[in-house]
């Protein structure tokens, strides 16, 4: 299976209620689709979202650096040496971690059709279905109760808090929340970076006192802050979660041997794709320390790939926050993994399984639009 071209798309859907957090606020879920053909008539399919203010990328930037610099490692290549094609993609451009996954995708899809298989058992995995969180954003703390209430009608039983923005009304987010959800619900609280050091203790402390259990507390300070997370740690009970600290196996190495934190959230657009991610979780293992699998506001193609490989990584990846496509109205893909509340099915059809997708928009001249 010999890769031929390669071209993109746009794909937009949106939201039912505005994603908010510590750092930004968003719409629609919007997609750069990647589209990769062979000579054979097999399609691949890849994607990032725009994520400047965490991975530096931009659609733009995404297209622009496939467009000029990965697609030339992939044009003509055999299908079936995924590893080297890989590994090629890692060294031909400093970071642009996001366009690298998008590439990745669409080759693990083809690489797994090439099989015959999904990519989760082309992956070594056996498991099909999932369970993830929901996340609720950063708003008055009604609005925030009320998207709790939709939340537990839907049927999710994990709601992921976003905090950060007021550290004491944070804390009465916080409150407030637990005793309104009260048993009904586990809670993971990701404040994106929102505190510093001495804020985290003063409100987690603060939250603990109350007798609140929280099942992890995400990036609380800046990504470089590495020795707040190890003053955070030392602290408070509660599990401390490295996000945006976490973008390569090295640097967890860093965190884990310096007992920074207590869990490492996985994403492929902060690995740069399956391969990288993969490597995180074996060096996770090495330390014991459990991984939770995430994702950027996603739709369901890149997602759904991130599924593919939690199910198949059962042992290294414990906790699932894949909720992108479940935030918006619909979703535009037909055939692949469904996204029915918190249930994810994998499909068992070849690759990612994706028949079509609605309402692509095709993108030429190397311009997003």
């Amino acid at each position: 299976m010999i890769i031929q071209s390669v071209h993109f798309a746009r794909l937009s859907v949106p939201l039912h209620t505005p994603f908010k957090t510590a750092l930004r606020t968003v719409t629609h879920i919007d997609d750069l689709v990647l589209i990769i053909d062979t000579r054979c008539g097999r399609r691949g399919y890849g994607s990032a979202p725009s994520t400047p203010v965490i991975t530096g990328d931009t659609h733009q930037s995404i297209l622009s650096v496939i467009e000029q610099v990965l697609q030339h490692q992939l044009i003509g290549q055999h299908i079936q040496d995924i590893n080297r094609l890989c590994d090629d993609l890692a060294a031909a451009v400093v970071g642009n971690y996001s366009a690298k996954a998008a590439c990745e995708i669409a080759l693990y899809d083809l690489w797994s059709q090439s099989l015959g298989v999904p990519l989760y058992q082309a992956l070594g995995g056996h498991q099909s279905e999932l369970k993830t969180d929901v996340t609720i954003s950063v708003d008055s703390i009604d609005k925030m109760l009320s998207d709790c209430d939709r939340a537990l009608s839907n049927g999710f039983d994990v709601l992921k808090i976003k905090i950060g923005n007021e550290l004491e009304q944070d804390i009465k987010r916080v409150q407030a929340i637990a005793a309104h959800v009260d048993s009904k619900a586990s809670l993971r609280l990701d404040v994106n970076q929102g505190w510093d050091a001495k804020q985290s203790v003063r409100a987690l402390q603060a939250i603990e006192s109350q007798g609140i259990v929280l099942e992890l507390v995400e990036q609380p300070v800046p990504a470089h802050d590495i020795d707040g997370l190890c003053y955070i740690s030392e602290r408070v009970q509660s599990k401390i979660m490295a996000d945006e600290s976490a973008f390569s196996a090295k640097q967890v190495f860093t965190l884990l041997e310096r007992g920074a934190v207590d869990i490492i959230n996985i994403k492929l657009m902060k690995s740069g794709g399956l391969s990288r991610a993969i490597r995180i979780g074996e060096v996770a293992a090495t330390y014991d320390c459990p991984c939770m699998i995430g994702c950027m506001l996603e739709g369901s193609i890149a997602v759904s790939a991130a599924a593919h490989l939690a199910a198949a990584k059962t042992r290294q990846i414990s906790l699932i926050d894949l909720d992108g496509p479940a935030l918006g109205q619909y979703d535009p893909i037909q055939g692949g993994a469904t996204f029915s509340g918190p249930l994810i099915s994998l499909n068992q059809t070849a690759g990612l399984g994706i028949a079509a997708i609605d309402g692509l928009i095709e993108l030429a001249d190397g311009v997003w639009q």
